[in-house]
């Protein structure tokens, strides 16, 4: 079969939203407002066989996760001493230098976009919302894996903060301080595990693993668990955005689904 028939046919996968609602009561009034077909696929996808691969992994995925299985969470006992720093450890932007020598008592974090009641959240606001905990393990595309315990708010929460999601509403942008930024989609943006942590190991998030709130998707690879959260844009598409492929990561040659 050629690369541009096995494409077109990968472009007739999908998920209605009634068998997403089917999987979880947990996706609750978010999904009822959410876009009507969640696609098997990434928002962009590449030409030849590496788009191929990209979506089939993505779709093979998503159907052994539809019914939104949780990671696994450990014991306490098994955290991983001197977690390990990687990449980015403390953005060389005037804005984070300035909220970081105040203790982030003026950080905000901006929810807009495809929102019924654009928001703007303290590291307090966060804090008083419904919390999670998690020991869940981090998966680095570099080979290595580590085990802490994040607490946090879900994200899910956060977007009921702003009043919900539209129906137009297809993607969450986040931007993070240091210029990062990646694109999810609303399977992963509902799952109960996405937190916007603030916590790890039982104290603040540090600098270098974070501070003051740092995503964790649990479901992914560690470049997609975005540090230094700046500000969350609710879209109905990811062109504008970089590249337009969906996030810094993948506008620069790696995958956007980073399903673990």
């Amino acid at each position: 079969m050629s690369t541009k028939k096995t494409l077109q046919n990968i472009n007739e996968i999908k998920l209605t939203r009634r068998q997403l609602m089917s999987g979880s009561g947990a996706l609750g009034g978010l999904l009822l407002t959410g876009c009507d077909t969640q696609f098997y696929k990434p928002p962009v996808i590449r030409e030849g066989f590496m788009g191929v691969a990209d979506v089939m992994t993505m779709a093979s995925q998503r159907m052994l996760l539809s019914n939104q299985q949780l990671v696994q969470e450990h014991d306490a006992s098994e955290i991983t001493k001197n977690f390990p720093v990687w990449n980015q450890s403390n953005p060389d932007d005037e804005e984070y230098q300035r909220l970081r020598a105040g203790n982030y008592a003026d950080w905000r974090l901006p929810i807009t976009g495809l929102v019924n009641n654009p928001v703007s959240l303290s590291l307090e606001d966060l804090k008083r919302m419904p919390r999670r905990t998690q020991t869940t393990m981090h998966i680095c595309e570099q080979g290595w894996s580590a085990i802490a315990q994040w607490t946090g708010a879900p994200l899910m929460s956060v977007l009921e903060a702003a009043g919900g999601i539209t129906t137009e509403a297809k993607y969450i942008m986040i931007d993070a301080y240091g210029g990062w930024y990646e694109g999810y989609d609303m399977f992963d943006a509902v799952h109960p595990q996405t937190i916007l942590a603030y916590g790890m190991n039982g104290k603040d998030v540090p600098l270098g693993n974070g501070a003051p709130v740092r995503l964790r998707v649990e479901r992914h690879c560690g470049y997609k668990q975005l540090k230094f959260i700046k500000s969350i844009q609710v879209v109905s598409s990811v062109e504008g955005f970089g590249r337009g492929t969906g996030g810094l990561n993948s506008d620069f040659g790696f995958h956007w689904y980073a399903g673990a």
